[in-house]
């Protein structure tokens, strides 16, 4: 247990490392506009609303040199769906559109592909040892790894959310340094926005993730139904969740400082 501890805290640290490098390497490269805080207020005000209805709320700023925006995937392949451009005015999400965001995050086809890059690394780690070698273990390790992050992202981005009446789309800050837009990224996992465009505790991440670690056990072996098991998942989850957080707050700087996409 404590060997696959090490190999998964070992594979965030290098993720994140990653992740935030290529911001820093951007913003030391290029020349950066000005960039006033407190973007995050104006992202999820409803369309028409003036800016000024929610504290400290800066004025909208145009996003026309692509600057802040973000794509509907990271690298061409990873979704973003959940991630909303800097300064964007958007209404609240409504349960439909809860329940499709989450359906596009479990059933992209790159989706597809995590699921069976996991199963591979679960496979190759013998990390379940039941679900034995050859094809039909990898086709279970697969369809473990599919059910985890499908299970994840509907208690997330729909159950929890409807229930909550919070907003679990990912709203960019994009305004202030390196360092305050990575601890506004980290938070987002802590605190988010509500419907009506207030902030609350985000209970569709913390209890979300702890409900899909729960559920999971109902198909996981016997050895693995354990409270230690099950809050080692969730914590794994967050974390992860947490450097995706990252990585969103920074692609708008890679798409268009290094990539120089617009």
């Amino acid at each position: 247990m404590r060997r696959a501890l090490v190999l998964k805290l070992g594979s965030f640290s290098a993720v994140l490392v990653l992740l935030l490098g290529i911001p820093c390497f951007s913003q030391m490269s290029s020349p950066q506009t000005s960039k006033g805080g407190g973007g995050d207020a104006a992202a999820a005000q409803p369309a028409g609303a003036p800016a000024a209805s929610l504290p400290n709320a800066p004025a909208v700023q145009n996003n026309s040199t692509g600057e802040g925006k973000q794509s509907k995937r990271i690298l061409g392949v990873i979704p973003n769906y959940r991630a909303v451009s800097a300064d964007a005015q958007l209404p609240p999400l409504s349960v439909k559109g809860k329940f499709v965001l989450a359906t596009q995050d479990s059933f992209d086809y790159s989706s597809l592909l995590v699921a069976g890059v996991m199963a591979g690394m679960g496979q190759a780690r013998n990390a379940y040892p039941e679900f034995h070698q050859g094809g039909a273990g990898f086709g279970r390790y697969y369809w473990h790894s599919f059910a985890d992050q499908a299970v994840g992202n509907y208690f997330t981005e729909f159950i929890v959310p409807a229930a909550t009446h919070e907003d679990p789309r990912y709203y960019t800050r994009f305004h202030g340094g390196f360092f305050p837009r990575t601890g506004y990224a980290i938070s987002r996992l802590f605190i988010t926005r509500t419907d009506s465009g207030g902030e609350t505790f985000n209970f569709a991440e913390i209890v979300g993730n702890g409900a899909g670690a729960g559920i999971s056990d109902l198909y996981y072996p016997q050895r693995e139904r354990t409270w230690t098991k099950t809050g080692q998942k969730w914590g794994d989850q967050i974390a992860l969740d947490g450097l995706f957080n990252v990585l969103k707050e920074f692609w708008p700087d890679i798409r268009h400082d290094v990539l120089r996409q617009k």
